[in-house]
């Protein structure tokens, strides 16, 4: 009896240490994880250069601003930047995007607002989209800015069928972008008078309003019968004049698939027509503010990029005006920054939003036709501080998520996704290795 009991008493000691162990080796595999991924957030944010920090408090700048939330659809709005103080704000959308300030001292704003009707021919609710006119209040007076016109239809979904932009033609009359029927269209009087579809282009789905096809997001006044348009995802622009049509494309498609070369573009937004064959664009998914220049053979290619500014790379950038002082001005949206570069690419004034930001204009021109071009100049050799590890398979993909979902910091890299999911991945493995050693 004695050594049946001692056994019993052995088995339970055994028992028990393999209980502590497998414990102790899943709580210790969970800390790990978890200390790995906390001291790469750490390390990255102390050694993180500052942003929006470079002063020069005389620049007035308006902001077109999509908001925050998953998808960047929720608290849209548009303010002015006196300096680096918000001098009015009107926050009454789901989304704002191109914002420009007319020359009787209204503001002009593409918007979207889900969840509305009526719906027309979709089913409720759905979204509206479309453009409004806003009266800011005058400088030194506490008013609330008040929308003073607008022009709206229903779209199918908020998510890539929204108005991104609008330019003024005349009094009333105003030509815009489309992307849930990929046109783009001019309205006088609230009266459609003139529309240019991409189908008489380009190959379309069977229901443009069922796929983000094309993207239309940006159209700019060249001249009387000539805009500059955005084909997003065909990594293009588009001369379109009235009448004719398109009658030239920037990045022709070389390679049969009905899009550009996306080394030379890539899903980029907010052209700017500077002249002299040369346009300032946004080069959006390589992260880099890019000329393009129109060479002997008609063919267009890059003559001028800059890829970071502060020591940090450009993140998602979707504007870049050229200025009357031939400064670049440009809105780099994932990193939540506003930034004033010189030729150089030194900045000479930069602001930190609270939101992801569309688009900016610097006060009072706003973004113009024409501009100093750096084509010959060289492209400027920009040094990031912050580890990146841009374009990395699955990473980089992962990160985009993230930072559209819910706003990570600008030092928030592949890095950091690679050891979030090896925390993850720790969490679950130690969590397995404790239940099972119940």
């Amino acid at each position: 009896m004695p050594s049946g009991r001692s056994h019993s008493f052995l088995s339970r000691l055994i028992s028990l240490r393999r209980l502590i162990s497998g414990r102790r080796r899943g709580i210790v595999i969970i800390l790990v994880g978890i200390s790995i991924f906390t001291a790469s957030v750490v390390l990255a944010a102390a050694v993180a250069p500052n942003v929006g920090v470079a002063a020069d408090e005389r620049r007035m700048t308006i902001v077109g601003s999509q908001g925050g939330g998953p998808g960047l659809h929720d608290d849209g709005s548009v303010y002015q930047l006196n300096g680096r103080s918000i001098a009015w704000q009107l926050a009454d959308a789901d989304s704002y995007f191109d914002v420009t300030k007319l020359p009787d001292g209204t503001v002009l704003a593409g918007y979207m607002n889900g969840e509305t009707t009526p719906c027309g021919p979709y089913d409720e609710p759905c979204a509206r989209t479309g453009f409004r006119v806003i009266d800011p209040p005058k400088m030194g007076v506490d008013e609330a800015p008040t929308v003073t016109d607008e022009y709206s239809f229903p779209v199918r979904t908020r998510v890539n069928s929204e108005v991104h932009d609008v330019e003024r033609l005349g009094p009333n009359e105003y030509v815009f972008t489309d992307m849930d029927a990929e046109r783009v269209a001019i309205v006088d009087n609230g009266t459609i008078t003139w529309e240019w579809y991409a189908n008489t282009t380009y190959d379309a789905p069977p229901d443009p309003t069922r796929a983000d096809w094309l993207h239309i997001n940006d159209i700019d006044v060249i001249d009387s019968d000539r805009f500059l348009v955005s084909v997003r995802n065909a990594h293009q622009l588009v001369i379109i004049e009235r009448g004719q049509g398109v009658v030239e494309v920037i990045n022709k498609d070389e390679s049969g698939n009905g899009k550009g070369d996306p080394s030379v573009l890539r899903q980029q937004h907010n052209p700017q027509w500077l002249g002299n064959g040369t346009v300032l664009v946004a080069d959006s998914h390589n992260d880099r503010i890019v000329e393009l220049h129109r060479g002997a053979d008609d063919n267009w290619e890059v003559t001028w990029s800059i890829t970071a500014a502060e020591g940090v790379p450009f993140s998602w950038p979707r504007d870049a005006d050229r200025l009357s002082n031939g400064n670049t001005l440009i809105t780099d949206s994932l990193n939540k920054r506003i930034v004033e570069i010189n030729s150089s690419g030194v900045a000479i004034w930069s602001y930190q939003t609270q939101n992801v930001p569309y688009e900016a204009d610097r006060l009072p021109a706003g973004e113009r036709v024409g501009g100093v071009t750096y084509t010959n100049a060289e492209t400027v050799e920009t040094t990031a501080n912050t580890a990146t590890g841009q374009n990395i398979p699955v990473l980089s993909l992962l990160l985009i998520g993230i930072q559209t979902g819910i706003q990570t910091p600008f030092w928030f890299t592949e890095i950091h996704v690679a050891t979030g999911v090896l925390a993850l991945i720790s969490i679950i493995l130690g969590t397995v290795l404790i239940i099972t050693d119940r």
